[in-house]
């Protein structure tokens, strides 16, 4: 553990997940000076606190938050809190566990972060290391905190980073970094401002030694002077050579790689995901040769709850796209689909819209998309994009059944909500697996 923080005294704020493994790792290494706060009373894994810990739930105190000299906030806390602003400038230092864990880890650090496709490109860039031959792990916002892993003296750790866990990380050395995209999502984290949003993502590139940029998305280009390289959809760097026959090849400065048939995961985006992995392992430059990345890419069948298959059913396809919690996720999907589904997508969505506009989804509807049925929280704003086309539903459950008895074969029922999933389930993942067991039954 970093000497710097003996003798400190600790505050953590939040028992989340990614937060109950830093104390563990703190109290492993005989850091004892540290409280717990959460705004809640009974926050869960209470229970699974280490012995010695100080408790004290409720809400937050300004003046016995400045008593500290260090704060590591859950990502689930913003730095905007005015509690947070007040100990930072009471000369507290505010910090996450990806900032702890960029001041102990020895092995090199792969770092993504973008509004969509960040988890898939994760878990390809890491699939490709294991396939060089590599002791790689996926940790972070991927689902599995970095003090979870960090004693696994991995040889390359390979971290999925939010927006939320950048505010909060400062020092964080990185062989390679992307942001892939950045699109309207928790602007009401953000002061409704997707530049302060596409900020904090830019933070990935403080200390990082290689960039790599979406060539379509100029929020995801470097601020500070890098080496860097690109992908996009066309040909140039790392990108897709189109033949005249509608034949699609991934390609790295118009050099053929791969047939995208060979993938198991399909779309354009997809394809993006597949070569931002590529030119992440690339950069980092740690021995992920292209017959490695080559051979994960075939094999790689993708993530739960992304443009999952969850049941066909006379002759209608239904998906499980529950992780498009924003609007540029849902268009993905449905862009990723509509090849395979020319008769026609109905597409379920709703929940939580966080801030969003969702009028991009509007230039679907009568196209790609035949009908939109609309749930959770936000249905209304929903419903507005088009009357006609647009119908209510009071659950996920009854949109499903609507959009059952109106589909044709050839088509696809879509379950990508754009929105966030809190209002009705516990979270993407439960709204996934209750989408899929629903299907079952049809």
């Amino acid at each position: 553990m970093n000497s710097a923080l003996n003798g400190k005294k600790i505050a953590v704020v939040g028992l989340g997940v990614s937060n109950l493994s830093c104390l563990r790792y703190l109290i492993r290494h005989d850091l004892r000076k540290i409280t717990l706060f959460d705004t809640r009373q009974q926050p869960p894994r209470l229970s699974e606190l280490p012995a010695g810990i100080e408790v004290r739930l409720g809400k937050l105190s300004s003046a016995v938050l400045s008593e500290y000299d260090l704060l590591v906030l859950g990502p689930g806390i913003s730095v905007y809190c005015d509690e947070i602003q007040a100990a930072a400038k009471a000369g507290v230092e505010i910090v996450g566990d990806i900032e702890l864990f960029a001041r102990e880890v020895e092995s090199p650090v792969i770092g993504i972060t973008g509004s969509n496709g960040k988890s898939t490109v994760t878990a390809l860039t890491t699939l490709m290391a294991q396939e060089a031959g590599l002791k790689a792990v996926a940790a972070a916002n991927f689902g599995v905190p970095v003090f979870d892993v960090l004693d696994q003296h991995a040889d390359l750790y390979v971290l999925e980073l939010s927006s939320f866990e950048l505010e909060t990380t400062a020092s964080l050395k990185l062989a390679s970094a992307s942001i892939l995209n950045v699109s309207e999502d928790h602007l009401d984290r953000y002061h409704g401002s997707i530049e302060e949003y596409a900020q904090a993502k830019q933070r990935i590139f403080a200390h990082a030694d290689t960039a790599v940029i979406n060539r379509a998305d100029p929020r995801t280009v470097p601020v500070k002077k890098i080496e860097s390289v690109s992908f996009g959809t066309d040909a140039l760097s790392y990108g897709r050579v189109v033949e005249n026959g509608g034949e699609v090849f991934l390609s790295v400065k118009g050099e053929r790689i791969l047939n995208v048939r060979d993938m198991k995961i399909c779309g354009v985006h997809n394809e993006l995901n597949a070569l931002a992995s590529m030119a992440l392992c690339d950069l980092a430059d740690v021995g992920i040769g292209r017959e490695a990345q080559i051979r994960a890419l075939k094999n790689f069948r993708g993530l739960p709850h992304r443009c999952q298959l969850a049941a066909e059913v006379s002759g209608v396809s239904f998906y499980n796209d529950s992780k498009a919690t924003n609007v540029a996720s849902a268009q993905a999907a449905i862009e990723g689909l509509c090849g395979r589904h020319k008769n026609g997508i109905l597409l379920l969505a709703g929940g939580l819209g966080k801030g969003q506009d969702f009028s991009p989804l509007k230039r679907y509807l009568g196209h790609e998309v035949e009908h939109i049925y609309c749930f959770g929280k936000d249905a209304d704003k929903l419903l507005k994009l088009d009357p006609e086309r647009c119908t209510y539903a009071k659950d996920m459950a009854t949109a499903l059944s609507l959009a059952r008895g109106a589909a044709k074969p050839g088509q696809a029922v879509l379950l990508s909500p754009a929105c966030a999933s809190f209002d009705q389930f516990k979270g993407f993942e439960d709204r996934g697996e209750q989408f899929t067991a629903m299907c079952a039954l049809l």
